[in-house]
């Protein structure tokens, strides 16, 4: 059902991973804070930032609704950041689903937090990963 394939896909995301199976080979995504971008920038985003948080990522499913081929997820994530502190963020998803995957999704959350707390870390990992 789209609401399993939800949350499989929340799952799968905050263990760094984006199976094939879940998505369309053509899916984007979208957020308030990084814009659009298509799966291959979308999954490296992910896997880095699984390596943030070091495995213990999770989101938290609120709410869930699905209609035709549309679902809304109400989520919290929680987390521990490298430095040990406790992090947390609440969302809204917005999937798409075309046969039977995720085409798209629009993803809307508290970008101050994002800004102040996820965004350094990001840059300070993939400067490390390029040799910058």
């Amino acid at each position: 059902s789209n609401h399993q394939l939800a949350r499989d896909f929340l799952a799968a995301i905050a263990g760094g991973q984006l199976p094939d199976e879940l998505v369309t080979p053509d899916m984007s995504f979208w957020s308030v804070n990084s814009g659009t971008s298509d799966k291959a920038r979308f999954h490296g985003g992910v896997k880095l930032l699984a390596s943030i948080f070091g495995g213990s990522l999770r989101y938290d499913i609120d709410a869930l609704t699905a209609e035709e081929d549309r679902v809304t997820a109400e989520v919290q994530s929680h987390g521990t950041l490298p430095d040990g502190q406790a992090f947390h963020n609440s969302h809204v998803f917005l999937f798409r689903i075309r046969d039977g995957r995720i085409s798209a999704v629009a993803e809307y959350m508290n970008q101050f937090v994002v800004r102040d707390t996820i965004v350094p870390l990001m840059q300070a990992a993939s400067a490390t990963a390029t040799g910058r």
